[in-house]
Parts: structure tokens; sequence; C-alpha cells
């Protein structure tokens, strides 16, 4: 993995951090960028077990340490379960990356209500269960640092992948409400919205739409799962300590906030 100008092996010395679909990708990067610069990480995983066993195999060959574990994150006794194990071997959770989704490509034409309430019940209510479950913990600390995973699709009409967009734009509206709500308990919270990364997500997502999308970019080429990382640390710093409730995007310059 490759490093930047901004990265401090000390940043997260003795901090906890959890990150959830963290076995490959975006979340991968997340883990073993998390575990350079300090903490200790845990690597939370649905079905993948063996993706998860190798992000931790390479965060301890970068000396870092951690634990795998599994949960599904739509289920509220699931993620009861994971913090619980994560707490009682790692420590409090002050960092938290919610990380984990799910993606189908289809028209409306396809789009029926399994898919729709899977898209919600992952994306959006995941990121709820997680964030409810790790809360008390970082109200009673007085101290926590959350990055929700959005998406371009959050910000831009998406008619190939409706309802991705509407749990995506969800997630952005609960992060600047959660924000606003514990930014007095220096617990800050902000998301990010990456366009096209180089990620397994996007195997359902044919060449051609693809390289139509890639020639649109200013910047034309697919963003990394590093450069994701770099910018989810950057988040969870105290580098970025007058930064809460905002939405940081990744795109090339294909979405360009004001």
């Amino acid at each position: 993995m490759t490093t930047d100008a901004t990265f401090n092996p000390r940043r997260f010395q003795n901090r906890v951090a959890l990150v959830t679909g963290g076995s490959r990708g975006i979340g991968r990067a997340c883990c073993l960028r998390l575990a350079q610069e300090g903490a200790r990480v845990a690597v939370s995983y649905r079905s993948g077990k063996a993706d998860a066993a190798e992000t931790l195999r390479q965060i301890e060959a970068l000396g870092g340490s951690g634990m795998i574990v599994q949960s599904d994150v739509s289920v509220e006794a699931e993620v009861d379960r994971m913090v619980s194990e994560v707490e009682a071997q790692l420590g409090d959770i002050e960092l938290l990356v919610n990380n984990s989704g799910t993606f189908i490509y289809q028209s409306h034409e396809e789009l029926d209500l399994a898919a729709w309430q899977q898209m919600l019940d992952v994306n959006l209510t995941g990121t709820f269960l997680v964030t409810w479950r790790v809360k008390p913990g970082m109200l009673k600390r007085q101290f926590g640092r959350i990055v929700n995973l959005s998406s371009l699709s959050g910000l831009q009409p998406r008619p190939k992948s409706i309802a991705y967009a509407v749990s995506k734009a969800g997630v952005i509206s609960f992060t600047q409400s959660i924000a606003t709500a514990w930014a007095r308990d220096n617990i800050r919270v902000n998301a990010i919205a990456p366009g096209l990364i180089e990620t397994e997500i996007l195997s359902t997502v044919n060449q051609e739409d693809l390289e139509k999308i890639i020639e649109a970019t200013p910047i034309p080429r697919m963003g990394t799962p590093e450069e994701v990382a770099a910018i989810v640390t950057f988040l969870l710093a105290e580098e970025s300590n007058f930064t809460t409730g905002q939405t940081m995007v990744l795109s090339g310059g294909r979405c360009m906030l004001p």
C-alpha cells in the first residue's frame, strides 16, 4: 500500500477502529491505512471470512493489530454481538467507518420490492444500526469519530440504480442530522461520496457504460480504494477537528459542489 504526505504512523495510536465491510475493496484499504497509523482495527465482514482473514494478515504484516468479526449489519442482534465482541477483545470503539454496502445495477423495469428493501436494509438501516450501537459509549466518553460511505449516486439521479441512489442519499441526510445532534458531545460525523472506484461492486455494470462515465470524467480514470481511505483517515483524524456533517466527493471532477 502506498502512502502520501499526510501519513502519520502515530495519528491513531491507542485508538480502536471498527470498519464494516472491511474484508476487501475500500474497506480493506481503510483497515490497512488505520492500522498503519496506529489503530487497533476490527475488520467486519458478512460472508467473506477468507477475505477478512487476508485483511487481518496484511494488517499484522504492517506491524498492526486487530481482529475479524462476522456480522450482517442489517440485523440488530448481529450488530449488537459484533460490537460486544470488538469491545471485549480490543476495547471501546472510538473510530467507526460504516462501509458495508450492496449494489444492484438495474433499470426501473427490473427493480422490485425485494431489491429495494435489500438496498435500504444494508446501506441505510445497517449504517443506522451500527452507529446506534456505538453511540452510547461515544456519548459517555465524549469522544467519537464516524465516517459513513455514501456515493455520488446519493447526489445525482441514477435511473439504472434507483434503490441504491435513494439509500445513499439517506446516508447523507443521516450524517448531517446526527452530526448536528452530537457536535457538542465531541462526536464528529462525516460522509464520503465516491464516484467510480476500482472495486468488485462494479461487476454488475457493463463495460460500455463504465467507459462512457470515465470519458465524461475530467480526470479520466477510476479512483482507487487507497485514495478513498486517505480521505477517510483525514476525516477521522484531529486534523479535521472543525469538520462535521460534511459529504466529501471523490469523483475525478464528475461532480463539483459549490
